[in-house]
């Protein structure tokens, strides 16, 4: 097996990153999808008619909304989560010099590529 490179290895990291938020749209297209679904079916048949009372109804559109929260907490956490990876990698990159023209910058390294944005991902 060869040995890749660093420059090789970031190359790896961000298109198995990529593959991955590919993969995420995907499951959040399906996830719309869905939710479109439930709602037509909720708003033509969960009707307050359906409840004995208004309580039981408002429990349950709760019940719901808190399971949608759920959802968009953990994909939240997901996206965080491959934010601070990948200004992980950028930090390593800016630190080590890597990419750089060796002189201050500007060489074409990974915070080039996603336009030097000065974030600070250290947090």
């Amino acid at each position: 097996m060869e040995k890749l490179d660093r420059t090789d290895s970031y190359l790896s990291f961000l298109d198995a990153t990529a593959k991955i938020q590919q993969n995420v749209a995907l499951i959040l297209e399906a996830k719309a999808v869905h939710a479109e679904k439930s709602r037509n079916w909720i708003c033509h048949h969960l009707s307050t008619a359906a409840y004995e009372s208004n309580a039981e109804h408002v429990k349950q559109a709760v019940d719901i909304h808190e399971q949608l929260i759920e959802v968009i907490a953990g994909i939240t956490k997901m996206e965080v989560a491959f934010a601070k990876n990948l200004g992980i990698l950028i930090a390593e990159e800016e630190s080590s010099g890597f990419g750089g023209s060796g002189s201050g910058g500007g060489g074409g390294g990974l915070s080039d590529l996603f336009g030097g944005s000065g974030l600070d991902f250290s947090k």
